[in-house]
């Protein structure tokens, strides 16, 4: 009997070093033909695929940032009599213009936490609604105020929904900078559309702005449909060679997504997941006070015009979404060197950005120049993107089976500022004094300081106690034609900077 486990043992080591070796020599092959030619590298074309449906959400969103503007500044009116009048378009107060630019995100909350399941079936509808929202604006102020809230639900589907891609697609050791590569989209939309929404909004007024984006998402919606499949499992252009990597790096999965049970009692109830949600929450009450209203600012303290706003408006996105792309690859680099634990990177890139935006948020209030002024923006948003590689991967890190379902409970109550702060900020700035844009600046910087705080108390990229596990053990074939695994996974045989 002895004899035979002995056997046994030694045929499973031979069919595992034969299996190794010659995977080894697969994926050699398969990175020196794929090194230059990333589309063979399905996960890369997934990544791009979000970073451009990224770019499309916050183009869609961002639009009316700029279109308000141009609807609320006075136009020339020829009178019946011949007489010359300027008048706005829509004469709305500052309360008002608050709840119009807040109302998208009234139906964002909504959508969070099914946003998975959802994402596959509504995708193009916010496209196609922004073509409806200049003659509903006409009709009524209630009317656009209801057709953004639509909008914001179909668009509350996108965070959890590229979670959940991404604890399918992303090798564990690519966490940081495929999910910060994608989300730096939103910057780079914020960035390109600002400054069209204000030529657009120049050259063929305010209502062109809406149906040159919405054709745009409606666009990509289609190719997003043909070209991105659910898992590399279902990947019909996916090599071995990759499939096998993401798998062994990731895990097999057991089951799928919506057959998880997930622990609810223990997961909001856990220290690091209300680090995210707290980190989360901070980052977007800064992002979304600004991204809604630095236009806005830039004409009532500095006096820009709506052509103007839109490019200055844009340079502090700018920034982010370049630093995003060096904080995510720096961030992996540093795990992959071991010069840190995975829970102090994250840690370090979360406070410290958080710190750094507390100070320059503070300094652009006191700001006397507009240089002065974009300046320090552009510092304190720009700083932001490390913070990205910080709490956004960390659902990642402490719960890959729930990951989605977490960006969606983070996700939700990060969508608060977006409906609390344009009111807010509206019924303080009553007189458009620079004073009174100062307080708006300084609550911004208290909540990214308490964010620090809390995330760097309670913070962990170590895997939980309460995730589920699927303790399948690996097991080979004894002709080494195949490995299977269930949980993640001796990477000796796999390097990543091989695939």
């Amino acid at each position: 009997m002895n004899e035979d486990n002995t056997v046994t043992d030694d045929m499973k080591r031979q069919a595992a070093m034969f299996y190794n070796s010659t995977e080894r020599e697969i994926l050699r092959e398969y990175s020196n033909e794929t090194s230059w030619r990333f589309w063979r590298k399905r996960r890369l074309v997934v990544a791009l695929l979000a970073f451009f449906g990224f770019f499309n959400v916050y183009a869609l969103r961002v639009n009316l940032s700029v279109a308000v503007v141009a609807m609320t500044e006075p136009i020339e009116h020829v009178l019946d009599n011949g007489t010359i009048v300027y008048a706005p378009e829509f004469d709305w107060s500052s309360q008002t213009k608050g709840l119009v630019l807040s109302s998208f995100f009234y139906g964002y909350i909504v959508t969070q936490l099914p946003g998975g399941w959802l994402a596959a079936k509504i995708g193009g509808a916010t496209s196609l609604l922004t073509l409806f929202t200049p003659p509903l604006a006409h009709t009524s102020t209630a009317l656009l105020i209801a057709v953004r809230v639509v909008e914001g639900l179909f668009e509350g589907v996108t965070y959890p929904c590229i979670h959940a891609i991404w604890s399918r697609w992303a090798p564990s050791d690519e966490r940081a900078r495929l999910a910060t590569f994608a989300f730096s989209g939103s910057y780079v939309g914020t960035v390109v559309s600002m400054p069209i929404c204000s030529l657009l909004a120049h050259y063929t007024g305010w209502p062109g702005i809406f149906y040159v984006f919405g054709i745009i998402g409606l666009v990509y919606t289609t190719i997003w449909w043909l070209v991105v499949k659910e898992s590399p499992e279902k990947d019909s252009h996916i090599t071995a060679a990759e499939l096998k990597y993401i798998q062994d790096s990731r895990g097999t999965q057991a089951v799928e997504g919506s057959k998880i049970r997930h622990p609810w009692r223990a997961m909001l109830t856990s220290g690091p997941v209300w680090a995210i949600v707290m980190a989360h929450f901070s980052e977007n009450w800064g992002f979304y006070t600004l991204l809604t209203f630095l236009p806005t600012f830039m004409q009532d303290v500095f006096k820009f015009e709506t052509s103007q706003t839109g490019w200055l408006s844009a340079v502090p996105y700018l920034a982010m979404a370049i630093v995003l792309q060096v904080a995510g690859h720096m961030a992996d680099w540093l795990l992959r060197m071991r010069i840190m634990t995975r829970s102090n990177i994250r840690k370090l890139f979360n406070c410290g950005a958080f710190l750094a935006q507390t100070i320059f948020m503070v300094a652009a209030a006191y700001a006397t120049s507009i240089l002065g002024c974009i300046v320090c923006l552009t510092i304190a948003v720009g700083l932001g993107g490390f913070a990205w590689s910080g709490f956004s991967v960390n659902h990642l890190d402490i719960a890959p089976p729930h990951a989605s379902v977490l960006m969606g409970l983070s996700n939700t109550i990060a969508t608060l500022p977006g409906i609390v702060s344009p009111p807010l900020a509206g019924s303080i700035v009553t007189d458009k004094t620079a004073e009174q844009w100062r307080i708006v600046f300084f609550i911004s910087s208290a909540i990214y300081l308490i964010g620090a705080i809390v995330y760097y108390i309670f913070c962990s990229a170590e895997r939980q106690p309460w995730v589920v596990e699927f303790d399948n053990d690996a097991s080979f074939d004894t002709d080494a034609a195949s490995v299977t695994t269930a949980r993640g996974v001796d990477n000796k045989a796999l390097d990543s900077s091989e695939i």
